[in-house]
Order: structure tokens, then C-alpha cells, then sequence
């Protein structure tokens, strides 16, 4: 839960709970984990009797759509068949996206040698403008 919180915004987030919880800070802590637990027994009790009922042994994480599906209602073999097909195309799709990659490698190449050997790069990907001529207004 806190893995993208370094220690300086955990260390707020404390001292903000210290600052609006004052003395009751320990209360509020304990009446959460108090719901914490609660909802884990719920949680743990509903699948238990889920797995009652279907006549199998469901964990917390089976309950989504897909994973319930996966184990429970398809075979090893039904799964490989659909995937099958599926992976045909993504193999297909990966060619095709690596063979216009390398295409665009090399038209890049090719624009960077007829430049003259000038960066692309260095203008963000745009070729270097040529030298503007300036005219003299003689008329």
C-alpha cells in the first residue's frame, strides 16, 4: 500500500494525523484495524461458504471474474485453445510492429546521409532548417 510513498511523505502523512487526531490518534488506529480485520473475517466467511456451496476450494483472489473463470469453469485444454489463436496474432502483430520499426530505422539513416551527415536529433527530430538569403530592398 505504501510502496510509492518514500519515507519524508509517510513521515507527513503521520504528523498530519497527529495534528488532527491529537490524543486520539491511538483510538482512531485501533478502530481501524478493528475494521480491517472485520472486513478480512467477512471476506474470509463469504468465501467460505461460497467454496460450501460450489463445492470447491475458492481463495479471496479467485473471486475475480477472469481468475474464477480460468480455474474453475476451463480446462487446461480448453484454456490452450483458446490462447491458440490469440497468440497467432499477437506473434503475427509483433513481426509486423518490429518490421515497420526497422523500416523507419532505416529511412531515418538514409534522410540523416542525405542531409549531409547533419543531426536530426539536435532540432528534436526535424531536419535543420536551410540558410535564409537575405535581399536588399534596391527598388
Amino acid at each position: 500500500m505504501f510502496e510509492n510513498l518514500n519515507w519524508w511523505e509517510i513521515g507527513a502523512l503521520l504528523l498530519l494525523a497527529l495534528l488532527i487526531f491529537g490524543d486520539r490518534l491511538p483510538a482512531v488506529i485501533n478502530d481501524g484495524l478493528r475494521l480491517v480485520r472485520n472486513l478480512r473475517n467477512m471476506a474470509r466467511n463469504a468465501t467460505g461458504d461460497l467454496s460450501r456451496e460450489l463445492g470447491t476450494d475458492i481463495q479471496l483472489e479467485d473471486l475475480h471474474p477472469k481468475a474464477f473463470i480460468r480455474k474453475h469453469l476451463l480446462s487446461e485444454e480448453d484454456e490452450q485453445a483458446i490462447r491458440k489463436p490469440l497468440q497467432g496474432v499477437y506473434d503475427n502483430l509483433r513481426a509486423d510492429v518490429t518490421a515497420v520499426h526497422n523500416d523507419l530505422k532505416d529511412v531515418a539513416a538514409a534522410a540523416d546521409l542525405r542531409s549531409g551527415g547533419r543531426s536530426t536529433t539536435a532540432t528534436g527530430g526535424a531536419p535543420a532548417p536551410a540558410p535564409r538569403t537575405s535581399y536588399d530592398d534596391a527598388t
